[in-house]
């Protein structure tokens, strides 16, 4: 029976290429799901033959950490240089969105007042 071996749900594309290149090279049979037309499946990669599962489970975690690790480097570095991006720069960046959503948060708030008031 098939096992659940990697969720790619919110999985950035290099994420999910490096682990599907990670298994083929260690010739661990999977396949993958899609999300779907309306995106509500669950977009996954799955293990055919369960007796891999414990190699797989391994190799996938220690992909896992050596991202983490490099992911966590390269913050440093930016922070180090200045260059990781602060909350008014992220708000700055996104200012249309920013008003949209506080817009839309005054309107939730306001006309059930108004209405019922």
């Amino acid at each position: 029976m098939p096992e659940l071996l990697f969720n790619l749900r919110g999985v950035p594309d290099d994420e999910a290429e490096e682990v599907r290149a990670l298994l083929s090279e260690n010739s661990i049979a999977y396949y993958e799901t899609s999300p779907g037309n309306w995106g509500i499946s669950q977009p996954a990669l799955w293990l055919e033959d369960t007796t891999q599962l414990s190699a797989a489970t391994e190799l996938i975690d220690r992909y896992e950490h050596e991202r983490m690790v490099s992911a966590q480097a390269e913050y440093a570095r930016l922070k180090a240089q200045g260059q990781v991006p602060s909350l008014l720069d992220n708000l700055k960046s996104n200012l249309l969105r920013v008003v949209a959503t506080l817009a839309l948060a005054g309107a939730l708030v306001y006309l059930p007042i108004k209405l019922l008031g």
